[in-house]
């Protein structure tokens, strides 16, 4: 449970921002900056949390990598509607290449603690 509680203090962060800043609660809808500087915060904020879950020695959880993969289908969503309607999107693909590295480092590490 305690897990669930710091994933989603980054995501309600993110939210905070999109709300006082967009005025908006629909991530899709943003242009290019603001989703950007949304996307960024709100997976800035979910690998700090992870981190800290991994500092305090406790074991990755599934909700970490639900949390992981519900962040990486929005960025993948806005690549798409990206792609439509034919806007750059080279920044957006940078992150989702860090953010698929990074879920597969803490894969293995959660494999090699399975593991031991």
């Amino acid at each position: 449970m305690r897990k669930i509680v710091i994933h989603s203090a980054s995501v309600m962060i993110s939210l905070i921002w999109l709300w006082v800043t967009c005025q908006t609660l629909n991530p899709v809808t943003l242009k290019g900056p603001d989703f950007l500087t949304f996307y960024i915060i709100l997976v800035l904020g979910f690998y700090v949390s992870v981190f800290i879950i991994n500092s305090l020695r406790e074991k990755i959880s599934k909700e970490t990598f639900y949390f992981a993969g519900f962040i990486f289908l929005l960025g993948m969503i806005k690549l798409v509607r990206g792609i439509i309607l034919g806007k750059p999107i080279g920044f957006l693909v940078m992150i989702l290449i860090a953010e698929c590295v990074v879920a597969v480092v803490l894969m293995l590490t959660h494999v090699n603690k399975n593991m031991k």
